[in-house]
């Protein structure tokens, strides 16, 4: 609202006389023609333009251009190798932080190897309250260490977020939407805000029309992931079972359809985990090495 004081030159008879001609606010004052203002209010069009001029410099965003964002993101986003060649030219060199991506698989597809990385240390969680109390304590914890660059956690794995969701869901368990999506909200402020990569592993349903295989979760959550990975067991050479297909089904920056063999035998320990229960959830971080985009 206009008041007197806001800006210079902003003075009570002038705000009485904008007023009577319906013009209130901020934005009705700067949006306004101020030569008809200052003809039906009889007041002085530069000093209309001034108090304009002076609102706008207080009120209105700073201007950025499709340069300056650019720029911003080229030194604000990492991209960290998963250490597979194929993988990495799946995920146009790697994971980048900033972003969650998805690995969905059925059982023994290889998608749990994901948190097979070196130095991570694993909290379970047995549900999603317990799962949001994780992130946001790793969130305060990863918050404080921005200031030591050597220290601060690059990679965080959520193992499966099927796990802990897919309970809530289905039926008239509408509070179940609200936690799945605050969990997404969740995940994508630490990866946005505190630069890490976020990878989470989602299980596979088969669509009660179509019969086909499909991610779990439903059509919400396909919104949740920056990019998305499929397993499915190949065939090819190389070590015994440990051949997988991997098909990229969304990214926001390669075409989706393409596909890459990768032998998770290289990955890290086999599945299955003799830790990770069916009803488990694995949340594990990491620092990592990496290389800017």
């Amino acid at each position: 609202m206009l008041r007197a004081g806001l800006c210079p030159g902003l003075a009570e008879d002038m705000i009485q006389l904008l007023r009577s001609r319906g013009i209130k606010t901020v934005v009705d004052l700067v949006s306004a023609d101020l030569e008809e203002v200052a003809q039906s209010c009889g007041l002085s069009y530069k000093a209309l333009v001034a108090v304009r001029r002076v609102l706008l410099a207080q009120f209105s965003a700073f201007p950025f251009n499709g340069a300056d964002l650019y720029e911003e993101l080229k030194t604000s986003t990492a991209i960290l190798s998963t250490g597979i060649g194929s993988l990495d030219k799946l995920l146009d060199a790697g994971l980048y932080t900033g972003e969650v991506t998805e690995i969905v698989g059925g059982p023994g597809s290889g998608k749990t190897q994901a948190r097979a990385l070196q130095r991570i240390q694993v909290v379970h969680a047995f549900d999603i309250f317990q799962m949001l109390n994780v992130l946001q304590d790793l969130r305060g914890a990863v918050a404080q260490q921005v200031s030591d660059p050597s220290g601060t956690v690059k990679v965080v794995v959520v193992d499966s977020v099927t796990a802990v969701v897919s309970p809530l869901l289905g039926g008239q368990q509408r509070e179940g939407l609200a936690l799945m999506m605050q969990l997404a909200q969740e995940l994508k402020t630490l990866a946005r805000d505190l630069g890490v990569a976020v990878v989470v592993t989602n299980h596979m349903t088969r669509d009660r029309d179509s019969g086909k295989l499909k991610p779990a979760l439903g059509r919400s959550w396909s919104f949740v992931p920056s990019t998305r990975i499929v397993l499915s067991i190949g065939e090819g050479a190389g070590a015994p079972g440990s051949q997988r297909t991997v098909c990229l089904t969304k990214s926001p920056r390669l075409p989706t359809g393409f596909q890459e063999m990768v032998d998770i035998g290289t990955w890290g320990t086999p599945e299955p985990s003799p830790v990770l229960q069916e009803d488990d959830c694995a949340v594990g971080w990491e620092g990592e090495r990496h290389q800017d985009p």
